[in-house]
């Protein structure tokens, strides 16, 4: 079998066959290319996913200590050794497989075309030994008319008797050259011929078997290379299943540490405050107070206005409460932004400066096409009138001047806003030392104390921090004074917990803002409530009126 014997005239389909050898060795490499790209990618994003969802040890209160959690963390690890073995894959592919497979269809590109061109030489070359022949059987053919030609006038000017003698004897002449030129071409057709039939059989019978045998070897090495590409590509993947075994095996391991009892325990541990639940409350007899004035025959009017005041207090701490903790008043959309909390109001002036920043660039970039269009247009008239692009000039420079006019504004809002929260921070860390927390009736024992007496007339102790009860057993005293506020605007105070003023009322801050943009301030009557901190301006000061009043 060999395609020198059996496809000696099949040199075009040859040529077909082995360049399509080549565009399929190509086509496979372009496969194992992009399943390399494919690997990488998802190594790539295993290792993205695993760096997102691994604890960040910035310090040893979050390092893992949940069983589930820790081997959750475990199976990440083995995620990540198993995204390095994709990428191990990806490697293997690359150097055995893909850069072979380029190397090799170089060579095979290379070598096919020395064999075409030897198959083509060799074609042309018996062509040329053909048209020899063929050239000097022509003459040869044409020689011989002539010299059948010169014998027909020589015998007609033989048998006439008017012909002179000069005239035969030139005639004869003739026709013994055209016969000489005759049996000249007839040996040199005879030995181009002889010429061209053994290039032939030498063309057919030696020298294209070997040019096909080479393309012929040369497309089974590329059959071979391919079935060794095969083998390389299932062998790296084959390499790396024993390690991704491992891995799962390390999941596995991490599955069944997990560990329900222990965690629970654990949650016990880090959460156990070490009280013991509260008991019953006592009875408390208001009505000693009744009979001891019975007795006196005295009424205390100090104290039932200090009682009033405190109910007040309570009530308006109580709606307080409730209103902390719920909705929170939504006042009418100012273009400032008045109407939001300081931090909020400054994203929000900063979002609308760099929208218009961005506005005012895009007006400048036409303005400066228009201006460069105009200049053209003067250069060459042909192309447009200049004097047609004046009004568009005109507009993009009105929109820029009030974009312009629009940042001044919204940057003198927002310098506003930066100086008064830079103001507020001062002053509360100055209120961070004044601030008294009340304790109610707990004793700092964490008992009760029976004495209704000691609930009313004692002054409110302070503390360090809030305790967790503070809300559940606050006492009827109202907070003290930390400072005073002037309202710069009205404000309506019509939701639940927050309080009414006027513009220039001057109230007493019991509660400084705490980031959420209200203050707790508290008129000369008792009543209390929220304002916006934005409406108001805020004096806090050491030893305040109100401290001394209600206390």
């Amino acid at each position: 079998m060999s395609w020198g014997t059996e496809l000696w005239d099949q040199f075009d389909n040859l040529d077909k066959h082995t360049q399509w050898g080549i565009d399929f060795l190509e086509k496979y490499a372009k496969f194992v290319k992009e399943r390399i790209e494919i690997e990488q990618n998802y190594a790539k994003q295993l290792r993205n996913l695993v760096k997102k969802y691994c604890p960040k040890r910035s310090s040893k209160d979050e390092e893992p200590r949940f069983t589930s959690c820790i081997a959750f963390y475990n199976i990440l690890n083995e995620l990540n050794d198993y995204a390095g073995q994709r990428e191990v894959v990806a490697e293997e592919l690359g150097y055995r497989v893909y850069v072979e497979l380029l190397r090799y269809s170089q060579e095979l590109k290379t070598e096919r075309k020395m064999h075409l061109q030897e198959g083509r030489k060799a074609q042309q070359y018996l062509d040329m030994c053909w048209k020899q022949m063929d050239n000097s059987k022509k003459k040869f053919e044409r020689e011989c008319k002539e010299a059948e030609k010169a014998q027909q006038c020589y015998e007609r000017l033989d048998n006439d008797t008017n012909a002179t003698k000069a005239d035969v004897e030139k005639a004869k002449q003739q026709l013994n050259l055209r016969t000489h030129m005759a049996d000249e071409n007839k040996n040199e057709y005879a030995a181009q011929l002889q010429n061209f039939n053994g290039e032939q059989h030498k063309h057919f019978y030696i020298v294209i078997p070997q040019i096909y045998k080479h393309l012929q070897e040369m497309d089974e090495r590329r059959t071979i290379k391919l079935s060794e590409c095969y083998r390389g590509f299932a062998d790296s993947e084959r390499k790396v299943i024993p390690i991704i075994s491992k891995c799962l095996d390390g999941m596995i391991s991490a599955a069944k540490s997990v560990d329900e009892r222990r965690d629970s325990q654990m949650v016990i541990d880090s959460f156990k405050s070490g009280f013991e639940p509260p008991g019953d409350f006592p009875f408390e007899d208001y009505s000693q107070h009744i009979y001891r004035t019975v007795s006196d025959g005295t009424i205390s009017t100090p104290k039932q206005e200090g009682m009033k005041i405190d109910a007040k207090t309570t009530v308006g701490k109580a709606k307080g409460k409730l209103w902390l903790f719920g909705k929170k008043p939504k006042g009418p959309a100012q273009e400032d932004f008045s109407h939001l909390p300081p931090e909020q109001r400054r994203k929000k002036l900063q979002q609308r400066i760099d929208e218009l920043n961005r506005e005012l660039q895009k007006e400048t970039d036409q303005k400066d096409a228009l201006i460069k269009m105009k200049d053209v247009y003067e250069k060459n008239p042909q192309m447009g009138d200049p004097s047609s692009l004046q009004p568009k000039l005109a507009e993009t420079m009105s929109n820029m001047d009030r974009l312009r006019m629009e940042i001044h504004k919204n940057e003198a809002w927002l310098s506003e806003v930066e100086g008064k929260v830079a103001t507020r921070g001062d002053r509360r860390h100055s209120s961070d030392i004044n601030h008294l927390v009340t304790q109610g009736r707990e004793s700092p024992e964490g008992s009760y104390t029976d004495d209704a007496n000691q609930e009313v007339r004692s002054p409110p102790q302070q503390h360090s921090h809030h305790n967790e009860f503070d809300d559940e057993f606050e006492d009827d005293d109202p907070l003290p004074a930390i400072g005073h506020c002037k309202a710069i605007y009205p404000f309506d105070g019509h939701n639940e917990g927050t309080l009414a003023m006027k513009e220039g009322e001057v109230l007493y801050i019991i509660e400084d803002d705490k980031g959420d943009g209200w203050t707790r301030a508290r008129r000369q009557n008792g009543e209390e409530g929220y304002v916006p901190t934005s409406y108001i301006d805020v004096t806090l000061e050491k030893n305040s009126k109100g401290a001394v009043t209600y206390i």
